[in-house]
C-alpha cells in the first residue's frame, strides 16, 4: 500500500472498519517507528480509500457488512463515512437473510469514476 500505486488489496482483520484503522496505526506503532499520530493518520487517508468490511454469521456464511470510504474532515481528522451497510432482517431455513443498503452518502471519488471511463448510476447511492 506504501508505494503509490492505485489498486492495491490487503486483507486486516478487525471487527468494524473503524477497528480497522485502529489497528493499522497500532501496526505502525509497533513497527518501532518515530512517527507522530497525526503523521500515521495521514498516510493512512492517503493509502487507503475504501474498506469493505465481511462478518461472518451464526450460519456460518460470510457477507459483506460495510462498504465505507475514507477522508479527512475541514481538521484533517479521520473521517469514515459508510457507503453501504448490510442490515439482517431474519433467519430463513437457518440461512441469515438480509441486504445491503446505501446510505445516501455518495463517495467523494464518484467524479473520478468517470474519468476512468466508467459509469455509475447516482441512484445506487439511494440520492
Amino acid at each position: 500500500m506504501n508505494t503509490g500505486h492505485d489498486g492495491s488489496l490487503t486483507t486486516i482483520h478487525s471487527n468494524t472498519p473503524k477497528d480497522a484503522i485502529s489497528r493499522l496505526a497500532t501496526l505502525v506503532i509497533m513497527a518501532g517507528t518515530e512517527l507522530p499520530e497525526r503523521a500515521i493518520k495521514e498516510q493512512i487517508v492517503g493509502a487507503v480509500d475504501l474498506i469493505v468490511q465481511t462478518n461472518r454469521f451464526s450460519d456460518g456464511s460470510r457477507k459483506v457488512t460495510y462498504i465505507t470510504e475514507i477522508t479527512t474532515d475541514d481538521n484533517n481528522e479521520i473521517v469514515l463515512k459508510d457507503i453501504f451497510t448490510y442490515k439482517q432482517t431474519g433467519i430463513k431455513d437457518g440461512k441469515v437473510i438480509g441486504k445491503m443498503s446505501p446510505t445516501g452518502d455518495i463517495p467523494t471519488f464518484y467524479d473520478e469514476i468517470f474519468a476512468h471511463g466508467m459509469t455509475i448510476n447516482k441512484e445506487i447511492f439511494n440520492v
